[in-house]
């Protein structure tokens, strides 16, 4: 009886663990947290990918790439103000994440553009791709496809903070 109490307390145990992480991967020093796409228009050529990534290492880290089986092209990007004009360009160089610190991926920001779809993105399906760190390696990650006009966490509205919504990333 007190063998059969305890596996039933690991086995809660397990499942109560896995529910509160389940938008966490982690691989090596890296922690990434709440992986997400938007949905995209029936033949939209392109879609953003989101998501924060923590190095609870004591080295940087670089995220210098991944794929995803939906794109014919991946890349990291980043967006930023040059004087009155949001331009957008590729971290040829990947993007880099500080020891003990995070980079957040979200509309307007830092995030990946899915590139040369190869089929829509559909709001409540999920897309497994992965994502290619310098030092940490190759890590499988499950997108939750959210609104075309999701803008950040799953936190209420009017809750999620971030920046402007760029549209169609």
């Amino acid at each position: 009886m007190i063998v059969r109490s305890f596996a039933l307390a690991a086995v809660a145990a397990v499942v109560l663990a896995t529910s509160a992480n389940a938008d966490q991967i982690v691989v090596g020093d890296i922690v990434i947290t709440e992986p997400w796409a938007r949905a995209t228009p029936q033949g939209a050529p392109v879609a953003g990918g989101f998501m924060r990534i923590d190095n609870k290492g004591t080295a940087p880290d670089r995220l210098i790439g991944g794929s995803l089986p939906a794109a014919g092209r991946f890349e990291v990007h980043e967006m930023k103000m040059e004087g009155d004009v949001m331009k957008m360009r590729p971290l040829t160089d990947g993007l880099a994440i500080p020891p003990g610190g995070s980079v957040e991926l979200k509309p307007g920001s830092y995030h990946i553009m899915f590139m040369d779809l190869k089929q829509q993105l559909v709001e409540g399906t999920t897309l497994t791709g992965t994502l290619r760190f310098e030092k940490a390696g190759t890590v499988d990650v499950r997108y939750a496809v959210r609104a075309v006009g999701a803008s950040g966490s799953k936190a209420p509205a009017g809750h999620q903070g971030g920046t402007p919504d760029h549209k169609g990333h």
